[in-house]
This record gives C-alpha cells, sequence and structure tokens, in this order.
C-alpha cells in the first residue's frame, strides 16, 4: 500500500467510517498507526533548496515548481516581476536530483509531494498558490488532489494529468547528456561550446540545448552535470505517468497551456475536469512548451488575472 493510500485509510479510520463496533480498534490506536505513516512520509523526505522573494503583503505565498531537467533559477525574473506587481511573497523550489537540491535514487510524484510539504512545514507555510511547469505541474497536482488544505489556488502550466511519453524525446536526451565527455582545466565558456556541440547532434534545437547546459557545472576542475542523470533515466516512466487518483481539488485552478504545444490537448479535458472541476484551460498564442520563457509577460499577466478572479 503507497503511502498515500495508508494517508487516506487513516483519515477514513480516524472518522469511523471504515469501522464496524465488533472490529474497530481504538482511536488511540489508528492514531498510533496513522503517526507511524506521517514519521514514514517526513522520512523519505529531501530538504530542498529553494530561493525566497520577499513580498510587501500578507496575501498566500506563490511557490514555484519547475520541470525536468529545470531549476528554481528557471523562475529568477517572473518571481521578481510577480514580487513588483502584486505585493506577495514568492518562493523558487529546487526538486530533488535537480539544481542543488540533494539526489537520491527515488524519483516519483509522491516522494516529490513529501519534500515539498515538508519544505513548507519547515517554512510554516499553511496555505500556498502552488504554481507548476510540466514535472513540476505534477507535483503541484498531487499536492493539491492528496493535500488540499495547503493549496489556495493551483496553476498547472503546459502539462495534464495524463500519460505524457508519447509527446516527449527526454530518454534521447538523457542518452545525449550521458555520453558528453569534457576534459578537465579548461575555461568554462569552452566546456560549455564542447558540451553544445556534442549535444548538437541529438538535440537539434538550439533553445533546448541551452535548457539543457543550464545543468552543467565545475567542480574541481572537472565538469558534469548537477542532475541526477541516473535517477532520472531510471524513473522517467514514473515522470511520464501520472498517479491515479479518486479524489477532487475543488479550488480555483487554471491550466495555462502553449498553443504551440502538444502537451494539454481536448482529449485531456475529461480528466482535467474529473480531477479539478473548476479548473479553466486557456492557451498562450505563439508559445511553446516553455512559456514562461517564450511569453513572460503574458505569462506573468495571466497568473495575476488568475489571482485576482
Amino acid at each position: 500500500m503507497s503511502n498515500f493510500a495508508m494517508s487516506a485509510l487513516c483519515r477514513n479510520l480516524i472518522r469511523g467510517v471504515l469501522c464496524a463496533p465488533s472490529t474497530c480498534l481504538s482511536v488511540t490506536g489508528f492514531r498510533d498507526f496513522c503517526s507511524g505513516v506521517s514519521r514514514l512520509r517526513a522520512a523519505s523526505a529531501v530538504n530542498l533548496t529553494y530561493d525566497v522573494f520577499d513580498g510587501t503583503v500578507d496575501s498566500t505565498p506563490l511557490v514555484f515548481l519547475h520541470g525536468l531537467f529545470g531549476s528554481k533559477s528557471n523562475f529568477y525574473s517572473i518571481a521578481k516581476s510577480l514580487v513588483q506587481r502584486t505585493g506577495r511573497k514568492v518562493l523558487t523550489v529546487d526538486a530533488r536530483n535537480h539544481g542543488k537540491s540533494p539526489h537520491s535514487p527515488v524519483l516519483t510524484y509522491e516522494t516529490m509531494t513529501y519534500d515539498l510539504t515538508h519544505l513548507l512545514g519547515q517554512l510554516h507555510i499553511g496555505k500556498c498558490v502552488l504554481i507548476g511547469h510540466s514535472m513540476g505541474g505534477k507535483v503541484a497536482m498531487t499536492t493539491a488532489l492528496s493535500q488540499p488544505d495547503l493549496v489556495e489556488r493551483l496553476v498547472v502550466v503546459d502539462i495534464s494529468p495524463s500519460q505524457t511519453s508519447a509527446r516527449t524525446n527526454f530518454h534521447a536526451y538523457i542518452q545525449a547528456m550521458k555520453e558528453v565527455k569534457i576534459a578537465s582545466d579548461i575555461p568554462r565558456s569552452t566546456a560549455r561550446r564542447l558540451a553544445e556541440d556534442q549535444l548538437r547532434k541529438i538535440v537539434k534545437e538550439r533553445s533546448v540545448r541551452q535548457f539543457l547546459l543550464t545543468n552543467l557545472e565545475e567542480q574541481n576542475g572537472d565538469y558534469g552535470w548537477r542532475i541526477n542523470l541516473e535517477a532520472i533515466s531510471n524513473h522517467l516512466e514514473d515522470m511520464m505517468a501520472f498517479p491515479d487518483f479518486k479524489t477532487t481539488y475543488e479550488g480555483p485552478t487554471l491550466f495555462l497551456g502553449g498553443s504551440s504545444s502538444a502537451y494539454i490537448s481536448s482529449e485531456d479535458y475529461p480528466e482535467i475536469l474529473r480531477l479539478f472541476p473548476s479548473a479553466d484551460i486557456q492557451y498562450i498564442p505563439d508559445a511553446s512548451h516553455w512559456i514562461h520563457a517564450d511569453k513572460p509577460l503574458d505569462f506573468i499577466s495571466s497568473i495575476i488575472t488568475f489571482l485576482q478572479s
């Protein structure tokens, strides 16, 4: 049984929904069982790195979650603009195995949700507006569906609660990154150019190469990738899938797609509305999968309009 399922079982047991008078354990016994589930969740979480952009008002903070191969820095300019225009505090977060967050051999939406709820608890954030792109959008959806009291509003950027492997080249990207070989003790600009030359054979789009290269780092003269390619490769099917939920998130929800992207199609609408009955689905013209990079002003305006609705 997954931890999500056990958590749901705990809630039902404590309410007495599943208890027959002749077989029911004491509420104390159930709470002991449930506290064990909570400890398991805490033990499986990693301490995520994050940045805070302080606001001037006491409104619910915005929390940004990046996509696969991304990092918290993907949203820096967006975060600064939203602080200026809304006055709200904004957090940008590195997922496990990404950016400067710890590496782990496990990479699932369940564990990433535990990481996020663990971080929010540490920061004493009882409620937030979750904004997630791609993989981060699936983490945001999973969090809203499993911990709805934490999420005041939800923005899902160019992804849906469905299988996405048919629409991606991530297997090829990972293989290309694994094959990159760079000599030690050379200037960073030279290393970056050599890495891009090697990626070019498989990764044809320059914008995608530039995005992947944000993960190139130097340590003691040696160059490598800061993301955990092995864990991502081993769990890529998990990343392309989405957990099975029977629950719904009733809060205000915006699905924001790029008009030039195939990640949110009309075929996804029934499942979106089943899980998120209050969802509004919108598209930004002439935007690809990386909406916030292609059309940052339109992206920011859409979020502000949604916050004010």
